[in-house]
């Protein structure tokens, strides 16, 4: 009752799932069934209502949240009473639902012996550290008490940041660990090498990559450079260092790509597999392997904050296509799975994350919308508030996505850690390949690029033509001299 006496807020009714407390009077207020509350939000135009279940699995305050979107009230939730209590939160301090509610997805409880295996009292490296997937990353392992921590990250600004949060909460936690922040290109083996040789790095986690599916359609060569070299360059490197522990952050794009990013991906896993097949041959070779999933609530690019965003300026919320679906998992939980994996790995291998069920992008729109207190608006509802348009598929990008390839798929320890059968190939050959690739980049030559990833074993099989940019822009100004020789003639 601490909203009401507040003075900011006027309390009109509680509503509860139990049917023994509904048509019961608490402090002089009464309890309803969410069925029973339009009349009420009628009576007294309220506006919000508040969600207290902070106790509750996700799976069932998304239950709630489906019954309470349909009501025509903004919905925000109440802090956590432990940090009321602690004075880390205020009761007023209200929050947007969080989007993981929205997913009704449950944690799994992480398995301990499986956090600490390559951590604990080691040393680690995390590339790409600044990033969405490197950042959280760094904040696990550090709770995980490792010797000391390489962040090793391009941009300057993304490392201050990550460097800065970690040692502020080395400070408040009073954690032990070195915390060593490098600026570097994975790129740059040299750099890459005499990191991993002077810190004596034990296990890497390879996080660095170009990830959006239209920038790295739009610059082909650069995608390339740093997902497949960038990847070997590290893997590499990490041989010569004698690294112990080397996990790949895949994606789920990697399978049946249809776009350039998923065909890196999927060639930079050709590599570890390749350099695997070698390093298992030895009694103390380093470890290899890579953990698919598809995307993380809260990363660079995320939808999420798009659509908040949108709906917060009245609208309209774009989406690509009315069909499109993606799998979604949280950042924290992703990390966890990412360490959980690399600790069962024995060299090649390919892990493969339960995302749990796909989401329909345009009912996920929907939701935010109404649990804004909006009304979406359609031919069917023509004086809604917010409109959803679609704007057509970019460039590379699927309908849906894909986690496994064919039916060769076995279960680990873990409930949701499952590994893939790949297709290898030997590294003679993918080293050709490379070199191939390379003479290809280094000329610009696009159309020989497309070809080699072609007939490279990745499946890719693209719904656009060549689209970087530079390329595109050549070939216009070649088109328009061509046109102008034949207006001379």
């Amino acid at each position: 009752m601490a909203l009401r006496s507040s003075g900011d807020y006027r309390v009109r009714a509680f509503i509860d799932g139990d049917s023994t407390l509904c048509n019961t009077m608490i402090l002089g207020l009464p309890v309803i069934a969410i069925e029973d509350a339009m009349p009420l939000i009628n009576k007294y135009d309220v506006s919000q209502v508040l969600l207290a279940v902070p106790s509750a699995k996700r799976s069932r305050r998304k239950v709630i949240l489906d019954e309470l979107a349909k009501l025509p009230v903004e919905v925000l939730t109440v802090p956590d009473m432990t940090d009321i209590v602690s004075g880390k939160a205020k009761i007023d301090e209200l929050k947007d639902v969080a989007i993981e509610d929205l997913l009704g997805r449950d944690p799994v409880a992480p398995q301990q012996v499986l956090l600490e295996a390559n951590i604990k009292d080691k040393v680690v490296m995390v590339t790409g550290a600044g990033g969405s997937i490197g950042s959280e990353l760094c904040r696990q392992i550090v709770e995980q008490s490792p010797k000391s921590i390489v962040l090793f990250e391009l941009s300057e600004f993304g490392l201050y940041q990550i460097d800065r949060e970690l040692n502020q909460l080395k400070l408040e936690k009073g954690l032990t660990c070195d915390i060593i922040p490098l600026l570097g290109s994975v790129q740059r083996q040299h750099r890459l090498e005499t990191t991993m040789s002077s810190f004596k790095v034990q296990t890497v986690y390879h996080a660095a990559a170009y990830k959006h599916v239209p920038l790295v359609e739009f610059n082909v060569i650069e995608g390339v450079r740093n997902n497949i070299y960038g990847t070997y360059y590290t893997a590499c490197a990490a041989i010569k260092a004698g690294v112990e522990s080397f996990v790949l952050i895949s994606t789920d794009k990697a399978v049946r790509p249809t776009n350039v990013m998923g065909t890196t991906k999927r060639m930079a896993e050709l590599g570890l597999q390749a350099l695997a097949d070698q390093e298992n041959a030895k009694s103390n070779g380093t470890r290899f392997c890579m953990v698919r999933f598809g995307n993380v609530l809260g990363s660079s690019g995320s939808v999420i904050p798009v659509f908040k965003k949108q709906i917060a300026s009245g609208g309209p919320v774009t989406v690509t296509h009315p069909e499109i679906t993606r799998f979604f998992m949280t950042i924290p939980e992703a990390a966890q799975l990412v360490i959980q994996a690399g600790a069962m790995g024995k060299g090649g291998d390919v892990f493969v994350l339960d995302m749990g069920e796909s989401v329909k992008i345009t009912d996920l729109a929907c939701n935010l919308i109404q649990l804004s207190g909006l009304e979406v608006k359609s031919e069917t509802n023509p004086h809604g508030d917010i409109e959803i348009q679609f704007s057509g598929l970019r460039p590379g990008e699927k309908l849906y996505e894909e986690l496994l390839i064919g039916d060769n798929v076995k279960q680990t320890a873990h409930e949701r850690i499952m590994t893939a059968h790949e297709v290898h190939l030997p590294l003679e050959e993918y080293e050709l390949l490379l070199s191939e690739l390379d003479f290809a980049c280094h000329s610009m030559d696009h159309e020989n690029i497309r070809t080699l990833l072609l007939n490279a074993p990745t499946g890719f099989n693209p719904t656009d033509g060549i689209g970087d940019l530079v390329w595109s822009h050549n070939q216009l100004e070649l088109n328009l001299v061509d046109t102008e020789l034949v207006v001379n003639e």
